[in-house]
């Protein structure tokens, strides 16, 4: 089977298809078509960027008849807003022309109003877990109709802890249903989750957790501090004709912002998880349609988001967790196109590219540091060295052998009897009189 036209989809299926200008299936949609029509569970490992969401959506929707059941018959779980949008994208693509609901539900926005939409009936519900839990607990979308219960980038769902969310879908929906979970990375966690939920899965394996991707060239700067790396930065992005179409990615908001403020680029965009939904969706569009030359962003779109045509994948942070690479590189050289990385490490970040390196059983080539670009000397307050927490002085014991010393210990060692007026009432009535004992320590009148 060499072309999509070998699946036989019925015709309005492949009528978008062939308008999307798909010829030849990846590996993983050649192999999971079978697989998922079986509707016995699936566990499918490829590369990112190699069309897993295709590889599930196509065979589901290829048995999926219309029908008069307002409530959802296909649940596909992601784990962000940006995934959502993406998905219910494809899916409203493919079913151009076949009369099927679909629906996106995330957080971020008002419940109520995506309780009303709901109403009003669907076929297959795309959702994020802790959107999802809330609409479900709160019985604005039955999940019991659920047929085939989708989980993409499950192990990033539970770097985020989802791992509760999950367990308590679980448990709402039918046992009797299909389980298909697609992931770039294999962990234990989601190991442990297959074991305790899936029956007997057949796995589709296309390409080992960390390998890396083939038609991605990779480099590496030693670089010393944040000032260093933005001098850096600058150096290399003023080439606009080579890094015409830039993601950078950086370890967390605070630093996202504080690169946003100095970095001197003009069409430059930011993302991550404080900025609105709207904002978010903006931005992403933007960069996507070349508005923007540089999109910094948190691991927040590392997963699962396709941008079209991205030159290169800059790490400003090595990430902490080695799959992240994986995944933040997979922005660029999707599918067939070539790619571009390049990691930026400090000395406390050596040991982290070295995790990557390992995971990967593959070296980065490492790059001479441009002479022409400034090494600068200041250092943000992350990167100063923090002294280790000393008790102030004046908090010490102070030891001393003089008379006055033992005195004063002695008096303040003294127990503290409540006072005079407390005394006499103990020593009058043997038990101090308490507010609302009433009459407790009057004597009786003689008769």
């Amino acid at each position: 089977m060499k072309n999509f036209e070998d699946f036989q989809f019925h015709k309005f299926l492949n009528k978008a298809i062939n308008e999307l200008g798909f010829k030849e299936p990846t590996p993983i949609q050649l192999e999971s078509f079978s697989v998922v029509r079986s509707g016995s569970d699936a566990v499918g490992i490829s590369q990112t960027g190699t069309g897993k969401t295709l590889a599930y959506l196509l065979p589901i929707l290829q048995d999926l008849k219309f029908s008069k059941q307002t409530t959802p018959r296909v649940l596909i779980l992601v784990p962000t807003r940006e995934l959502v949008i993406q998905t219910v994208d494809a899916v409203s693509t493919l079913t151009k022309y076949m009369n099927l609901r679909t629906y996106g539900a995330y957080g971020g926005v008002n419940i109520n109003t995506q309780k009303e939409e709901l109403s009003g009936g669907l076929d297959i519900l795309v959702a994020t877990p802790g959107r999802l839990y809330d609409l479900a607990v709160s019985l604005a979308v039955p999940l019991k109709s659920i047929k085939k219960t989708i989980i993409d980038e499950v192990d990033v769902m539970l770097d985020l802890g989802f791992r509760h969310q999950l367990k308590n879908i679980f448990d709402l929906l039918p046992e009797n249903r299909q389980n298909i979970m697609f992931s770039a990375t294999m962990t234990e966690d989601v190991n442990d989750l297959i074991n305790d939920f899936f029956k007997s899965p057949k796995r589709i394996n296309i390409a080992l957790s960390g390998e890396p991707l083939n038609n991605i060239k990779q480099s590496c700067y030693r670089v010393k501090n944040f000032f260093t790396k933005v001098n850096l930065l600058e150096h290399l992005l003023v080439d606009k004709e080579t890094f015409n179409k830039v993601v950078v990615f950086v370890s967390s908001k605070k630093i996202a912002d504080r690169l946003f403020d100095v970095l001197k680029i003009g069409n430059l965009g930011i993302i991550h998880s404080n900025k609105s939904q709207n904002n978010r969706k903006e931005t992403i569009e933007l960069f996507d349609d070349g508005k923007f030359q540089v999109l910094l962003a948190t691991d927040i779109i590392a997963r699962g988001l396709d941008f079209r045509k991205v030159s290169h994948v800059i790490n400003f942070d090595t990430p902490t967790f080695p799959e992240n690479y994986i995944h933040r590189i997979g922005r660029s050289g999707r599918a067939d196109e070539k790619g571009n990385s390049i990691l930026f490490y400090t000395e406390k970040e050596q040991k982290a590219k070295l995790d990557i390196e390992q995971l990967m059983n593959a070296k980065i080539n490492e790059l001479n540091f441009p002479e022409e670009v400034e090494i600068n000397q200041q250092l943000i307050p992350e990167e100063r060295e923090q002294n280790k927490y000393t008790q102030s002085k004046n908090r010490e014991q102070k030891k001393s052998s003089g008379s006055a010393f033992h005195e004063k210990s002695k008096k303040n060692s003294k127990e503290n009897l409540g006072g005079k007026y407390k005394r006499e009432l103990k020593n009058k009535y043997k038990k101090s009189r308490t507010r609302g004992d009433k009459g407790q320590n009057i004597k009786k009148k003689k008769r």
